[in-house]
């Protein structure tokens, strides 16, 4: 797979600046969407400042969605179902990376099903290949050595294999390791292991536990 485009709607935010960041470092063409046009291009700015160069853009989410290969979602839960309403027409034809977990920090729990990615795709119709990943991985840590591989493991679930490979190689890119793990379905447990790791979190004093694979 040649260097895609990639737009990161509503990616203004820690995980869509840190993805950002490493997919523009390891020479993907990066849009960081917004509602707020100005608001996107500081966080272009900011990551191009990071990178010393000028290759990030902030635009419009829709506008970058319209010149990408693929798309990631990076909005809070709550902005989940009207961001997607909003999108719908231009998202046709599209890749999607949903990000969403819909877990409250404060008190953790696991989601009810239907899984955010599904959700999404209920919403999007069948012609937008929904993949979900990156639910687990600490926003904080993207940014942090962002030209150094994490040691953290991304699960990747998604209805088209094709797609979750794709996404499988961003990942990759991004400096952790990607695996396909089933069915959009699936998404709904790996949302589920978030409100774990935020547990974990709190009882042994710490903020970045994440999710490694043995045995593949």
């Amino acid at each position: 797979m040649g260097k895609l485009k990639i737009a990161i709607i509503g990616g203004t935010g820690k995980e869509g600046m840190g993805l950002g960041l490493r997919w523009a470092s390891a020479g993907y063409e990066i849009m960081i969407g917004s509602r707020q046009v100005e608001k996107a291009r500081l966080a272009a700015e900011e990551i191009n400042h990071q990178l010393s160069s000028k290759t990030v853009i902030g635009m419009e989410n829709s506008e970058a969605i319209k010149k990408a290969d693929i798309c990631v979602l990076t909005v809070i839960q709550s902005a989940h179902s009207q961001i997607l309403e909003s999108l719908k027409e231009v998202l046709q034809e599209k890749i999607l990376v949903d990000a969403t977990a819909r877990v409250d920090f404060r008190e953790p729990r696991p989601p009810d099903p239907p899984s955010a990615a599904q959700q999404a795709q209920e919403v999007l119709g069948p012609k937008v290949r929904i993949v979900a990943a990156f639910q687990n991985v600490p926003a904080k840590v993207l940014a942090m050595t962002f030209d150094q591989p994490i040691n953290a493991d991304v699960l990747v679930c998604a209805d088209d294999i094709d797609a979750a490979e794709q996404v499988i190689q961003l990942v990759n890119a991004a400096g952790m390791r990607g695996f396909y793990a089933g069915i959009l379905a699936n998404a709904n447990v790996v949302e589920g292991l978030t409100s774990i790791l935020i547990s974990m979190n709190k009882y042994y004093g710490i903020k970045d536990a994440r999710i490694m694979v043995s045995g593949i």
